[in-house]
């Protein structure tokens, strides 16, 4: 079992020299990642059904990686998740790629087909389709950086005569992840990415997204060059040894704790003082990572 650390751009970590410490720490106390959110913008008044205030402030993800990929060595850097949607593919394959190669490598790409009507919206995007383009995006970003001469032909985006360096480390590429507890975010994970990541689930909930994976698994061809399917979770609930053995029997990978890990609700997404984050990781690492 792995650990990570989530909210490495948001909130408290919004700050630069916050975000900076808190990786530093989580690195030095063992921790195997640390992911970032993302929101481009947030709807101002927020409506009831989201968790977090619309001044929350959200570093961008990319920039946020790039700062925490060159101030650490050995941790790896995680987007949890980028709305891929919002995003042009060929400008964020060379993103990614760019930040792959100042990380040494350890970069791992999580996205997401996003939610937010209001963001969609505010971008250009229609929210209607956001699956397919997630699919769409995710084959082109990986012509982008497999292909000796790339060359892509969809509904949503089209290139050819064209290349793009560097190349990331990792060939073929950084792991992708993707994230959602959805029939469509299952499928992709089990069609189309190395991993999965569900957030903020108990045990009980895990379980029944890893039965629902097992079951996609059985009725979709998975291509040999995806590999096993790397589990990740931020828990939700209190989280002790045995709590973090039965997300482990179950066959979790990694989980990724919340700064705050005993809040829930709206409180989650509120800045935590700088302190406390790192008290989280300094407990984590006595409580709960393998010794």
């Amino acid at each position: 079992m792995e650990f990570g650390l989530f909210a490495a751009n948001y909130g408290t970590c919004a700050d630069p020299e916050s975000a900076v410490a808190v990786a530093r720490h989580a690195e030095a106390a063992g921790f195997e990642s640390v992911w970032t959110g993302e929101h481009v913008v947030l709807p101002d008044p927020v409506p009831p059904r989201l968790p977090f205030e619309a001044d929350l402030p959200f570093l961008d993800t990319t920039v946020a990686l790039t700062l925490l990929a060159s101030h650490t060595t050995r941790i790896k850097v995680a987007s949890g998740i980028i709305v891929l949607p919002l995003r042009n593919p060929v400008l964020l394959a060379k993103e990614l790629a760019s930040i792959d190669v100042v990380s040494g490598g350890r970069l791992v790409v999580g996205v997401g087909a996003g939610y937010i009507p209001e963001e969609f919206a505010a971008v250009g995007v229609p929210l209607a389709g956001r699956q397919a383009r997630v699919d769409e995006y995710l084959r082109a970003l990986r012509a982008l950086w497999t292909m000796e001469h790339p060359r892509f032909q969809g509904r949503y985006v089209s290139f050819e005569g064209i290349d793009a360096h560097p190349r990331p480390v990792r060939r073929p590429g950084p792991p992708i992840v993707v994230g959602g507890e959805g029939e469509a975010a299952l499928t992709r994970a089990v069609t189309l990415a190395n991993g999965w990541y569900g957030f903020s689930l108990d045990v009980d909930a895990t379980g029944q997204c890893l039965d629902r994976l097992r079951r996609l698994r059985g009725a979709h061809d998975r291509p040999t060059e995806l590999g096993p399917l790397e589990i990740t979770v931020t828990p939700s609930g209190p989280l002790d040894r045995g709590v973090v053995a039965r997300y482990e029997e179950l066959g979790v990978d990694r989980l990724v704790l919340l700064p705050r890990p005993d809040a829930a609700g709206a409180d989650r997404h509120r800045p935590v003082p700088l302190e406390r984050i790192l008290g989280t990781i300094d407990r984590a690492a006595q409580e709960l990572l393998p010794r």
